[in-house]
């Protein structure tokens, strides 16, 4: 233990060998924060993520100094898609204890990734945007920029409660439900998630309570274990049904009698064809036993036959992966940097060995930024020369890769290429997006203009 005074190791006495101060009300804080540590654990190992983040603020309020706890609860943030907040813990764990410290190793894995930087800075743009699309007003446009950042990261549990609640807004209860339940994996206990659940499961009762119909017509009543449904205008039987019923009962009667009597006169007959009919069984019997010996043989070859089809057509996917791999390479070398990336798009990261994917990792960083400019000049290219349909698809792939690329000149020509081809229904987010994103510039006063005629 440290002293808190002098900063000497003062071992786990009540009193610092060095300096004298008294050390009871300071070890009995360090257990204290333990146990609030012990129990973030707890609730982290059946994850109860939020109650964990309880526990662990806790422990840290008692010694900040607890690496341990604090650590542990970057990680529970980056778990639930809060890489910022993850950063932040284990930056200040890093500057407690410089040494022997894994949030370093935590900061530098993330840092190594310019990629994941990347992803971490789209989806925080991305999520603010869709506060911004929120108090606007513009649930459609909220949905569709919530959707990309749970494509960009599925764990950000605040991004599927926020979905959820549009969904529950708009009346879209089963997607609002699958929502929350995406936001229950992650974090099972938390408070939020189950408070809207709570609401959604109170809407699907009672729409479903609207939609039962009930028949004011008709009563029902118990007689013991049977329930008795009848008409509330119920009416006494006439005479003359009464009659009826009895000619009926007459009628049923002399068919039950003669369907008991001629059995007795045909018995004879029928001892005759069950005799047949057990002879002919065991014939199908015996042919019977020896088709099914047959139908298990072939089942036992069909599956067989299916699983050297599934290697095969596992062999074949990963030959067709390396060999993209290996044509985005030889595009590479050729400074074919457009076939290049389009070869890198179409390759499962799965197929490949670790080697291997260290080689599509270092391609694919090397080509990244020569391929969205590639793709800008093609695709502004068409634009320029009018073919406006050959433009929105390459347009489009730039805007999906990068929505802000080139201060938002992709996502404006994409709108422009579709309101030139008739389609300004397509162009409207793109050009909202560049509104919001760009205000001040002529790209955003310009598409302005072209929504306020959209509205007109």
């Amino acid at each position: 233990m440290i002293c808190y005074k002098c900063g000497q190791d003062a071992g786990w006495n009540d009193k610092c060998p060095v300096c004298g101060a008294d050390l009871s009300l300071f070890k009995r804080a360090i257990r204290i924060s333990n146990s609030y540590y012990n129990d973030g654990l707890q609730k982290a190992q059946v994850r109860n993520l939020s109650g964990a983040i309880i526990s662990l603020r806790q422990s840290l309020k008692f010694y900040k100094y607890n690496i341990q706890a604090r650590n542990l609860l970057g990680l529970i943030y980056y778990e639930m898609g809060e890489m910022v907040d993850a950063l932040s813990e284990w930056v200040i764990s890093a500057n407690y204890q410089p040494d022997d410290n894994l949030a370093k190793k935590y900061i530098d894995q993330i840092h190594n990734n310019r990629n994941q930087l990347e992803t971490i800075n789209q989806t925080i743009k991305k999520y603010n945007q869709a506060l911004t699309y929120c108090k606007q007003d513009s649930k459609d446009l909220a949905v569709i920029q919530l959707r990309k950042v749970l494509s960009l990261n599925p764990k950000l549990v605040k991004g599927h409660q926020l979905l959820a609640l549009l969904y529950l807004e708009e009346g879209h209860l089963d997607k609002a439900k699958k929502a929350l339940r995406d936001a229950g994996k992650i974090d099972t206990d938390n408070t939020t998630t189950l408070r809207y659940l709570k609401e959604v499961n109170r809407r699907l009762k009672e729409k479903g309570t609207e939609r039962k119909k009930k028949n004011d017509d008709l009563i029902s009543y118990q007689s013991g274990n049977e329930t008795i449904i009848m008409p509330k205008r119920f009416r006494e039987s006439s005479m003359w049904a009464n009659i009826l019923y009895i000619i009926i009962g007459l009628v049923v009667g002399v068919a039950v009698t003669c369907f008991l009597v001629v059995p007795g006169i045909k018995s004879q007959a029928k001892t005759d064809a069950k005799k047949q009919l057990l002879s002919a069984n065991d014939t199908i019997s015996t042919n019977g036993q020896t088709i099914s010996g047959l139908n298990d043989q072939i089942d036992k070859l069909k599956k067989e036959l299916e699983d050297e089809k599934k290697k095969n057509d596992g062999v074949s996917d990963q030959i067709s992966t390396y060999e993209a791999l290996l044509n985005a390479y030889v595009y590479y070398t050729t400074n074919d940097v457009i076939k290049a990336g389009e070869a890198l798009e179409n390759i499962n990261t799965s197929y490949l060995s670790d080697s291997a994917k260290q080689t599509y990792d270092t391609l694919n960083g090397s080509i990244a930024d020569s391929y969205k400019e590639a793709l800008y000049s093609q695709a502004y290219s068409s634009y320029s020369s009018g073919d406006y349909q050959s433009a929105i698809p390459t347009f489009q792939k730039l805007v999906g890769m990068d929505e802000a690329y080139r201060d938002g000149s992709a996502a404006y020509y994409l709108a422009q290429s579709f309101r030139k081809s008739g389609d300004l229904a397509s162009a409207k987010p793109y050009y909202q997006y560049v509104v919001d994103n760009y205000a001040g510039t002529e790209k955003a006063r310009t598409s302005k203009n072209y929504l306020a005629q959209e509205q007109q």
